[in-house]
C-alpha cells in the first residue's frame, strides 16, 4: 500500500474552500495537500500499524482528559498549516488557549494552526526521508515538540524549536518535556511485535 502523489498544476491552484470539498466528497479517504500543491492520498494502515496508532492516541487522550491543558487528535483531523499545506499528524494536540482562539467555523473546517505537538508514526511502506521532511516542515510552521516513531528499527526522534534532532534508539518511554507536562508515553507495545 503505498502513498499516491497527484500533481496539480500550477494553473489550478486549490483554494481552502475546494480541497475542503475534495475531502468531504471523499470521506474513505486520508487527503493531504502539501505547500507546493500535491494532493497525497494516503492508504489505510496495516493491522499493526492501526493497533501501534490506537495506543498511542489512547495514551495521549487519557492524560489530556485527566490535566485539561488542551484538545487531542487522531490522524482523521487536518490542520492548515501557515505555509499553505493541510497536513494530518497520526497523534496531535493544541493548546487549550489557542484551539479557544479560533472560531466555530475554523475549528469545525481545517483549523487554521500547527498542533503544539504531533506524533507521526512511521508504517513500513512510509519513506523515512519523507516523514522526515514531514516532521520539519511542522517546526517550521510553529510546532514545538514532535516525535516520529520507527517501529522497524526501535528508534525514535525527537524534533524540538530551535535544537538538532535527537534521536533514541529503543527507548521505553518519551517525556512530554514542558508541552506536554507529566505526560509520559509508554513505548513498550509499540516495540513489540
Amino acid at each position: 500500500m503505498n502513498t499516491l502523489i497527484l500533481n496539480i498544476p500550477s494553473a489550478v491552484k486549490l483554494t481552502d474552500e475546494q480541497f475542503y470539498q475534495i475531502c468531504l466528497a471523499n470521506p474513505d479517504l486520508r487527503l493531504e495537500l502539501t505547500a507546493q500543491g500535491e494532493l497525497i492520498v494516503m492508504p489505510p494502515t496495516g493491522g499493526e500499524t492501526g493497533r501501534r496508532n490506537f495506543s498511542l492516541n489512547g495514551q495521549l487522550w487519557l492524560w489530556n482528559r485527566q490535566t485539561n491543558q488542551g484538545v487531542a487528535f487522531d490522524s482523521s483531523t487536518g490542520f492548515k498549516l501557515p505555509n499553505g499545506a493541510t497536513r494530518s499528524p497520526d497523534v496531535s494536540w493544541v493548546k487549550q488557549e489557542r484551539w479557544d482562539a479560533l472560531t466555530a467555523e475554523q475549528k469545525a473546517e481545517f483549523p487554521p494552526l500547527c498542533p503544539d505537538f504531533v506524533l507521526e508514526l512511521r508504517s513500513a511502506s512510509d519513506s523515512l526521508s519523507k516523514a522526515r521532511e514531514k516532521m520539519q516542515e511542522y517546526l517550521d510552521n510553529g510546532c514545538r515538540l514532535g516525535w516520529l516513531i520507527d517501529p522497524q528499527n526501535q528508534r525514535v526522534e525527537i524534533y524540538r524549536q530551535d535544537r538538532e534532532v535527537e534521536i533514541i534508539q529503543s527507548p521505553t518511554t518519551l517525556s512530554g518535556e514542558e508541552v506536554l507536562p507529566g505526560f509520559v508515553l509508554d513505548l513498550t507495545q509499540i516495540f513489540s511485535i
